[in-house]
């Protein structure tokens, strides 16, 4: 038969409950919008998150290793056969340093997949201003080769890191850390006291701001030669990190590095694998509820076919009986379902496109877990293709069994039974 006419009937039919199908359209035009604007909002979020903190902090960080077994010294009194229970022990006191950093950033400088090595000296530290005390994180950094490692420099404010190149009894602070001390600019002078109480004056030098609330409000960072000496640790490090050209390849060279030089290397997965996993089911989450809407949207458009083949049985009859073959009246109620979805692609994908455009003009201070002046949205076009995979299929699904149950229509038992 001409497809120009099964077009045309299979509109005919679809039409003729018009109340049915606006409600499945709409159904499906929701469930894309929905796909589309979480996906952006929940996954603008997440790659947000993840792009900072693997920008401020290490991609691959290498630590002295802890590896304390309390049994060590009863394994060497007592033969293997004798049961050991250690039920309390004194921690070992270890010497938290790396003793030759300069040989590993100079072995790895070079490396493939390595784009930089820096050390720190990582310790806690009270900054003291006027009346006010703060307990922050202090880093002690090499400026002419932190820039390699990290990309702190993006986040500060004032003239980076070649204040501390020049003044090495500066500081750097986090922008939270600033607004809870009450300094409001450049040029201020702070005390840092160390835990064995040393204390030195610093002059506030620039500040940088991540967007990561828990990291702005309590880092700060020092040159790593005055780190050293706050702490009475002259030309030592606690930490030295990686930057590496591929970060989901983090992984793979940490635990080289780990093999090879006895310290603990660990990839940025790993330092925030927490946040990892509950992105993973705030994304699980957010995909069920989405898929629940599009499932009732199928409910409709099955719903809307069947009756049409319910009620159109002397209709389809006829068709068949003009010569209309099974394979033509399967067609015609998939292309009823298809079209349903298609239109309601359509419009969700226009309802959607409209609320990203109205999210991203909202100007909202958002503090949390990161700080932003509105809602932070990935506008990939990948969440439209997502949408308009799951609304065809959804659609396609939903029109299956209706068109096979109406192209198995005896045409001989409708007319002898009336058409009922």
């Amino acid at each position: 038969m001409n497809k120009d006419y099964i077009l045309f009937v299979s509109l005919r039919l679809l039409f003729s409950r018009r109340r049915q199908t606006l409600v499945s359209t709409l159904g499906v035009a929701i469930g894309v919008t929905a796909f589309v604007v979480m996906s952006s909002l929940m996954l603008g979020f997440q790659k947000h998150f993840i792009k900072q903190v693997i920008d401020l902090d290490a991609h691959i960080s290498v630590k002295p290793k802890y590896d304390y077994d309390e049994e060590r010294i009863l394994r060497a009194v007592f033969p293997p056969q004798v049961l050991i229970e250690v039920l309390g022990s004194r921690p070992k006191e270890i010497r938290n340093r790396i003793e030759n950093y300069r040989d590993i950033i100079e072995r790895y400088r070079n490396r493939e997949g390595i784009l930089g090595l820096a050390p720190h000296l990582r310790g806690n530290a009270i900054v003291r201003y006027g009346p006010r005390d703060l307990s922050i994180n202090l880093f002690g950094i090499d400026p002419e080769l932190e820039g390699e490692a990290t990309s702190i420099e993006r986040y500060l404010e004032e003239r980076g890191l070649e204040s501390l190149r020049l003044n090495r009894e500066g500081i750097i602070l986090g922008k939270l850390v600033a607004r809870d001390l009450g300094i409001d600019g450049p040029g201020k002078k702070v005390i840092l006291i160390a835990p064995g109480g040393s204390s030195r004056v610093f002059e506030v030098v620039d500040f940088f701001n991540s967007g990561i609330t828990t990291i702005d409000r309590s880092r700060a960072y020092i040159h790593i030669r005055s780190m050293q000496k706050l702490l009475n640790r002259p030309n030592e490090v606690n930490e030295i990190v990686v930057k590496v050209a591929d970060v989901e390849s983090a992984v793979r060279i940490a635990r080289i590095i780990e093999e090879e030089t006895g310290y603990d290397a660990q990839s940025w997965q790993e330092a925030y694998s927490n946040f990892l996993q509950l992105f993973k089911i705030q994304k699980t989450v957010t995909y069920l509820v989405v898929g629940a809407i599009l499932l009732v949207s199928a409910f409709g458009i099955f719903n809307i076919l069947m009756m049409t083949v319910l009620e159109k049985k002397r209709d389809i009859a006829i068709l068949k009986a003009m010569g209309y073959s099974g394979g033509d009246i399967t067609l015609i109620f998939m292309l009823q379902g298809l079209f349903i979805g298609l239109v309601g692609l359509i419009l969700g994908s226009l309802w959607a496109y409209g609320l990203q455009e109205y999210l991203a003009s909202v100007e909202i201070d958002l503090e949390g877990l990161v700080r932003a002046k509105g809602f932070i949205l990935d506008r990939s076009p990948l969440y439209y293709a997502g949408g308009a995979l799951f609304a065809l299929l959804f659609s396609w699904i939903a029109s299956v069994y209706p068109s096979r149950r109406a192209s198995k229509l005896d045409p001989v038992d409708i007319f002898r039974s009336g058409g009922v």
